[in-house]
């Protein structure tokens, strides 16, 4: 059986630090404690004194830490040297902050890793995989790096701006290939002691890493994935964390529980402060003889589907970016607003074949939609969807019309008042059906809220969510105030859709009548 050696990495709380480690060894493991040398002496020995005689813990060396320095790749090497010669029982050494906890039991952990025997780390390309967002990428290798960005910004920036005018980049070390991903990881004995080797035996490594910006992202990461055969690596961290939309690591509550505990990971990162009930939920989680038995959707997805719509209502903000293009007072755009997409395609293949007004089905949802030459804007949905209205007006331009069609879905909203703000007349044919509890499904394994593991006790207490986000959206859109709505029940009587085509169309009944036919909406 798998025995872990936690190393914890803190800065503050020595009261929860103490509480942190003794849930950690419950179940029989070990804690090394890294304590900023920033803290206050008076919080070292409130550790100390908590642990004096306690086998199971023990204290590292400490030094003075800072965000985006080799101080904290230091620290981690503390840690783990005082690990390996604390606990010889450990088979693994797991990195975690003060700010995690375990969302499964230690008791499936362990069974786990020694199911297993590999290396949990994520180590990807530091040039090609992408992995760096924003910012600086070869940047960071390249120059070296003594001032930290967050306090000493000035300095930091000026020793770049000399580096990069006097042509002073450097070369990464003989052998070494970069390799970048998540501070956190799960790692075996034996590489942790292949790696402290690795560090005596090449020091110039050391020194390059030592004025790299941020290395406690590349540099196990790297020696790792060179040290380890592909084969024992398991790329996938061992700790679920994610990140809001300012590129912040996102925080979870006591409500975000259920979402946690059915993550595969072994730990959660970062738990909030004020999460009381969550952290104790948690800790006595890992301290019982629970079996996970099934896995819900992307984690990731789910957060990010759950703090889009907000504790609290739902919340719609428009993009800077997309305030400039404007298409034109004169041109017309009919939106045909159908959830069913394979009855919106329908409806717009009739309208493109009947009405003399082209129809171009899905632009903003689907991959695959038969458009012109735009320049080359068109080839992928990603670049469609960045300029909406640019990419409408290259559109009526390439096809030479003043009208044009297109479907959305009824969540959409941004799409319609996008166009609004075009200073283009605005027509919208809303199909107005209720999903069905089977669309809601398919609806929560497509978006990741769901997986076809996912208990259905689970799935079921989803649904309802997305019900109730289906009819917010038909309603927001009602009461949106958009000029030329038009709303079409599914269910409606023959002569009242034969009405409602006419009227955004601006045909006779006879066209409205054919489009109607082909579309599927009569004669059923």
């Amino acid at each position: 059986m798998a025995r872990l050696a936690f190393l914890l990495l803190c800065h503050r709380n020595p009261e929860g630090v103490i509480a942190q480690a003794r849930a950690l060894t419950a179940a029989g493991d070990f804690v090394a404690i890294h304590l900023d040398a920033r803290a206050p002496k008076t919080d070292a020995a409130r550790l100390e004194a908590a642990f004096s005689g306690n086998p199971a813990v023990t204290l590292a060396r400490r030094v003075r830490c800072g965000w985006g320095e080799w101080s904290l790749v230091r620290a981690t090497l503390n840690a783990a040297e005082a690990a390996l010669a604390a606990f010889p029982d450990a088979t693994h050494l797991y990195l975690v902050s003060g700010d995690c906890r375990p969302i499964t039991s230690a008791l499936q952990a362990h069974s786990l890793l020694a199911a297993r025997p590999l290396d949990r780390i994520e180590t990807v390309d530091f040039f090609t995989s992408g992995w760096i967002r924003t910012g600086f990428v070869e940047e960071r290798l390249v120059y070296r790096h003594w001032f930290n960005e967050r306090s000493r910004k000035r300095l930091f920036y000026a020793s770049l701006d000399v580096q990069q005018r006097l042509g002073l980049r450097r070369e990464i070390p003989e052998g070494i290939e970069m390799r970048i991903g998540s501070q956190w990881w799960c790692l075996r004995r034996g590489t942790v002691e292949k790696v402290l080797a690795f560090c005596r035996a090449r020091p110039d490594v050391v020194r390059f890493f030592r004025t790299t910006w941020i290395p406690d992202e590349t540099f196990f990461q790297t020696l790792v994935a060179h040290l380890v055969p592909r084969g024992e690596i398991e790329p996938h961290p061992p700790t679920f964390l994610t990140f809001t939309d300012y590129g912040m690591p996102a925080t979870f509550h006591d409500d975000h529980h259920d979402l946690l505990v059915a993550q595969p990971e072994f730990f959660a990162r970062k738990i909030g402060p004020e999460a009381r009930q969550l952290r104790a939920r948690l800790d006595a989680l890992w301290a019982s003889d629970e079996i996970r038995t099934a896995e819900a959707g992307d984690g990731r997805r789910l957060h990010a589907f759950v703090a889009a719509r907000g504790r609290r209502g739902r919340r719609f903000g428009r993009r800077i970016w997309e305030a400039g293009a404007e298409m034109g007072e004169r041109r017309s755009l009919l939106v045909i607003v159908c959830r069913d997409r394979p009855l919106g395609r329908a409806l717009a293949r009739a309208v493109d074949a009947q009405a003399t007004l082209p129809a171009l089905g899905y632009l903003f949802h689907d991959e695959e939609v038969a458009l012109p030459d735009l320049g080359g804007i068109e080839s992928s949905l990603a670049k469609r969807s960045r300029h909406r209205r640019a990419v409408l007006r290259l559109i009526f331009d390439a096809l030479a019309t003043d009208r044009l069609a297109i479907c959305a879905e009824p969540g959409d909203l941004g799409l319609l008042l996008d166009v609004r703000a075009g200073r283009a007349e605005l027509r919208v044919l809303l199909v107005d059906r209720p999903p069905t509890e089977e669309d809601l499904r398919r609806k929560a394994i497509a978006e990741g809220l769901a997986g076809p593991d996912t208990p259905e006790a689970q799935l079921a207490a989803l649904l309802p969510a997305l019900a109730d986000r289906a009819a917010e959206e038909v309603r927001r859109l009602s009461e949106a105030d958009l000029p030329g709505l038009v709303r079409l029940r599914e269910d409606a009587p023959e002569d009242a859709v034969i009405a409602a085509l006419g009227q955004v169309l601006d045909c006779g009944a006879a066209v409205a009548a054919q489009v109607a036919r082909e579309a599927g909406l009569t004669g059923r």
